[in-house]
């Protein structure tokens, strides 16, 4: 097994590499962040877009059913009851109507569902979150250097080597 950078778990690494690590597990964690937003946004707007072709649906259903549907329907009722015909006209009306508020209510019932999503407002917060986190995070107590690894003497091995 072996830590992001590649080197062993386990392993004495530099402040720099720590810090390379680090840097790179941020930056993975913000492109995660900004995709969970992206995919987020995709659901929100797939939603909106059925409300919508709901409600054009609705609209399409009641004016070009209209005509041949208040013809054929008025008709029918007039062979059927013997009413008068301005009557079966109103009936057939009031049908197509029925039909047009039914597909305006699934309409409606996708829009709160779109409305309703808080996709970028989950993901502000489990940003801030995330940053919280790393704002109160405190280093691990480090145990005590032998003598030879002090600082001092391993900047004096390093003015040496160069």
């Amino acid at each position: 097994m072996s830590a992001p950078d590649g080197s062993p778990v386990g392993a004495e690494r530099s402040i720099g590499q720590l810090f390379a690590s680090a840097t790179t597990e941020m930056s993975a964690l913000v492109h995660d962040e900004i995709a969970l937003a992206k995919a987020q946004l995709k659901q929100d707007v797939k939603r909106g877009a059925m409300s919508g072709g709901a409600f054009s649906v609705a609209g399409a259903v009641l004016v070009f059913s209209l005509p041949m549907l208040n013809f054929a329907l008025a008709y029918g009722i007039r062979t059927w009851s013997d009413w008068n015909l301005a009557i079966c006209f109103l009936l057939s009306f009031a049908a197509n109507v029925l039909v047009a508020v039914l597909l305006a209510l699934i309409g409606v019932g996708f829009a709160k569902k779109a409305k309703k999503s808080k996709g970028p407002q989950k993901v502000a917060a489990s940003v801030k979150e995330t940053a919280g986190v790393l704002q109160k995070a405190k280093p691990h107590p480090r145990p005590e250097l032998p003598q030879d690894r002090l600082p001092e003497a391993i900047e004096a091995v390093a003015r040496s080597s160069s």
